[in-house]
């Protein structure tokens, strides 16, 4: 009878996550305590403050950082953006994005290491609460052969659980006004399903995020590490292997001979590796420089007698003792295209302290004759206030002789970062109206700081057209607006 055949393995390494049969193969890093990681908790531990202080920070009156997608408005810093603000938004996106390149060319990955929320959370509090609730790395391997729901392992997905929850609140308070994202806490989720399930689903996937997938959510889901080959070049900074001083690698310490290197092949930054990996076989893309074996590999340099550094942070001119220089193309281009975008940045939130101003006709007939036979046209306005206090904008006729204009409310208070829409009257004289149209020029002024013209085309009647067609009432103002008023 002829033997199964056994599942396929791959000729070379996949990901460090899999196993040669293609299995899961489930990473246990075990912690090494070193300067680098000092620095590096104290930075992750600062970052999860800012994070969860944020969203209760008001700076002039306005949330430091708040995404009211229902109303589209976003307050950043004190300044509140609108939907219309696309320029804006185009320039500030533009810009981080070039200040990631940027800092990638100068420091390689510095920000997956020290400061992307993966790495913060993976590194400085799922897994240390791991570490303490299963007992190490060993005893996390101990319960991985065990199989089952361990008591312990159980233990550690409800605490997940409980932290994804906050978690998701917390990130929840960036897109809802922390005050109502309380009342939706003590309300029963029937009485806002929508906004319970968005919650509920962003708990679940921090959950599988942190509990589940893991690493590989830098492995596989996140593009940076790919692209590393495109934004590094020869002399950015980077986690690297000094191969000359630590070839030709051999274990122990005692009776070792001439011409052996530097490394005794421990394997200790394998082992503390968050993403399973070997330093020693250069730059990798599954690298986050998290600098955890450069932690692990000085403690031992320090014990056998060497200078430490073996591993370093370096560059990979610098580890071949090639010449390097910090003043390279890249490092030019990039600080000049970010100085021009986050230029017009500034000078496109300069200028919008100008409000916006939408003129529409009113609903319904486009004209209305007054019983006098003079033209009456309904003109909506709507004025956004780009500024960040309250303003009163007058509206005037400029061009329009004999023209008046009735307005229901005049000037027209607007508060900060708001909208707000009125309807005003124009009466011109049949006369003048020529072929049917008048133009006509709106004055919006705000006292002494802003005004604008904005023109604008009056519909009346044409040439032989009845006199009493679009019949108003005496006051001016259409049959609909009276009728309104009269309920």
């Amino acid at each position: 009878m002829p033997a199964t055949p056994g599942p396929a393995s791959a000729p070379e390494r996949v990901l460090s996550t899999l196993n040669a049969d293609g299995s899961r193969r489930w990473l246990r890093p075990r912690p090494s305590p070193g300067r680098f990681h000092r620095w590096r908790r104290g930075v992750a531990y600062g970052l999860m403050l800012v994070f969860f202080v944020i969203p209760y920070l008001r700076i002039g009156g306005r949330p430091a950082m708040l995404f009211d997608l229902p109303r589209r408005e976003f307050s950043l810093f004190g300044t509140t953006f609108l939907a219309t603000d696309t320029l804006l938004f185009m320039l500030l996106f533009v810009s981080a994005v070039i200040a990631i390149l940027f800092l990638t060319a100068l420091a390689g990955r510095i920000w997956c290491g020290w400061g992307c929320p993966q790495t913060v959370y993976m590194e400085f509090l799922f897994r240390p609460l791991e570490r303490l609730i299963e007992g190490g790395p060993r005893g996390s391997q101990e319960l991985d052969r065990g199989g089952g729901l361990h008591p312990r392992r159980l233990l550690k997905h409800l605490v997940y659980a409980g932290i994804a929850l906050f978690l998701a609140h917390t990130f929840l308070a960036y897109f809802v006004a922390p005050a109502e994202l309380m009342q939706w806490m003590r309300r029963s989720p029937v009485e806002h399903p929508t906004s319970f399930f968005v919650m509920l689903g962003t708990t679940v996937l921090i959950f599988f995020d942190f509990a589940y997938f893991r690493e590989q959510t830098c492995l596989v889901a996140c593009p940076y590490g790919r692209l590393q080959s495109v934004l590094l070049d020869r002399r950015s900074v980077i986690v690297g292997y000094d191969t000359r001083r630590g070839e030709p690698r051999m274990k122990g310490v005692k009776e070792r001979p001439a011409g052996a290197g530097d490394c005794i092949d421990c394997r200790l930054c394998v082992l503390t590796c968050p993403t399973g990996i070997d330093i020693r076989e250069g730059l990798q893309m599954e690298c986050i420089h998290c600098t955890q074996c450069m932690d692990a590999c000085d403690a031992v340099m320090a014990r056998i007698g060497r200078p430490a550094g073996l591993i370093r942070y370096s560059s990979r001119d610098e580890l071949e003792r090639r010449r390097t220089s910090l003043l390279r193309p890249r490092v030019v281009l990039y600080p000049a295209v970010l100085a021009v975008t986050l230029g017009l940045f500034v000078w496109g939130l300069a200028a919008r302290a100008a409000p916006d101003v939408t003129l529409l006709r009113g609903a319904g007939a486009p004209y209305a004759l007054a019983p006098d036979g003079s033209v009456v046209n309904q003109v909506r306005i709507k004025v956004t206030n780009r500024g960040r206090e309250e303003r009163a904008y007058r509206v005037e006729l400029a061009d329009a002789a004999g023209a008046s204009l009735i307005a229901p409310q005049n000037p027209l208070p607007v508060a900060a970062g708001k909208a707000l829409t009125t309807s005003v009257f124009v009466v011109a004289p049949r006369a003048a109206f020529l072929r049917g149209e008048r133009p006509v020029t709106f004055r919006l002024s705000d006292g002494a700081r802003w005004r604008g013209d904005f023109a604008y085309r009056l519909i009346g009647p044409e040439p032989g057209e009845g006199p009493r067609e679009h019949e108003a009432g005496g006051d001016g103002r259409s049959h609909e607006t009276r009728r309104g008023e009269e309920h």
